[in-house]
């Protein structure tokens, strides 16, 4: 897939053992996938779209999952809102607008559901508004070839949001599957499991938010977001975090 460059793209630094494996990678017909972290649109860095979209290009990518919260809903929030923050036709608008440059750079992937997306729905069901008045998140976002899911396997990777269950490692550990997660906004790592017959790992991918932004304020004491995607080669069998330089 050709993915466009819409802006000036940051550096992205490989180390020895992972430029090895893109050139590898590029001799084969196996599968890649990108693993882009939260969001949160329209609160997300700009550079983090120019960051994905050669991290796509470096490593020859297939498929490209958003790791989910790919829109923040601060206005509908369980969290403490800004009243002083944009209104909800006003910030779901700019989301939008937002999302689109990301569906033009990667118009087929999958997302992960995020408990943030969902939080509309989850309004609707508690004010006992039915299903079917609801639309779909394709439809209100523009974004026709996004599958929207809870969760998606791929080379028997599992790759999940990461509410509700514990982190990437607990998680791979627990099923003895190899998982690949978001929501966890300040961490980034890989984490093998290994047993007799058995390696597995867990992999937190980062994220992409403005943490400057008011809508970001309820994580404030939390730390420091850490920038970055994950890069799944060789058939979901190499795990590459990649940081963008700040």
């Amino acid at each position: 897939m050709d993915y466009t460059k819409t802006h000036s793209t940051p550096r992205i630094r490989l180390k020895p053992h992972e430029y090895e494996a893109v050139l590898e990678m590029r001799g084969k017909n196996g599968r890649a996938v990108l693993a882009i972290g939260d969001l949160h649109e329209p609160f997300c860095l700009d550079e983090y779209l120019d960051f994905n979209i050669e991290l796509a290009n470096k490593y020859n990518i297939t498929d490209v999952v958003f790791m989910g919260d790919v829109i923040d809903n601060h206005y509908s929030s369980y969290h403490e809102t800004d009243p002083d923050g944009m209104g909800a036709g006003n910030e779901l608008e700019l989301a939008q607008e937002r999302i689109e440059r990301w569906h033009k750079a990667f118009p087929e992937a999958t997302v992960i559901i995020g408990n943030h997306d969902r939080m509309i729905m989850r309004k609707a069901f508690t004010g006992g508004i039915p299903r079917a008045w609801i639309r779909d998140y394709k439809e209100v976002l523009n974004t026709p070839k996004w599958e929207f899911v809870e969760h998606k396997t791929i080379d028997d990777v599992l790759y999940v949001h990461g509410d509700g269950g514990g982190k990437a490692i607990a998680r791979a550990r627990k099923n003895m599957q190899t998982t690949v997660c978001g929501h966890w906004h300040t961490e980034v790592y890989t984490q093998y499991v290994v047993g007799a017959r058995f390696k597995v790992f867990g992999m937190q991918v980062g994220c992409g938010i403005d943490k400057d932004s008011y809508a970001m304020a309820y994580a404030k004491h939390y730390g420091k977001p850490a920038i970055g995607s994950g890069v799944i080669l060789e058939d979901g069998t190499l795990p590459i975090n990649v940081m963008m330089d700040l």
